[in-house]
């Protein structure tokens, strides 16, 4: 189980089943026309999929260069999330 986690198996499965509920809410909101919108679903699935890929880099040992940038995506697709929330309010 500890080489699951060192070589970032263990995050690459989370990361396949953020991509499966992704697809679920989008399906379902153009199927039923309700739910989280869009935009707003794939906004805060990317923050939390950069920060997925960061803890991977980490994990595996890359350099500080590698676990910054998708820490650095993390915080923009953050961003865009709350401009999307406040601008639907």
């Amino acid at each position: 189980m500890s080489g699951a986690f060192a070589s970032g198996l263990v995050v690459d499965l989370v990361l396949a089943l953020l991509a499966a509920e992704a697809a679920v809410l989008v399906w379902y909101r153009r199927r039923h026309g309700r739910g989280v919108p869009i935009g707003e679903a794939l906004a805060f699935l990317a923050a939390g999929a950069c920060l997925l890929l960061a803890l991977r880099a980490a994990l595996v040992g890359a350099s500080w260069a590698w676990v910054a940038a998708p820490l650095a995506g993390a915080g923009a697709a953050h961003a865009v999330d709350l401009a999307l929330r406040w601008r639907r309010r």
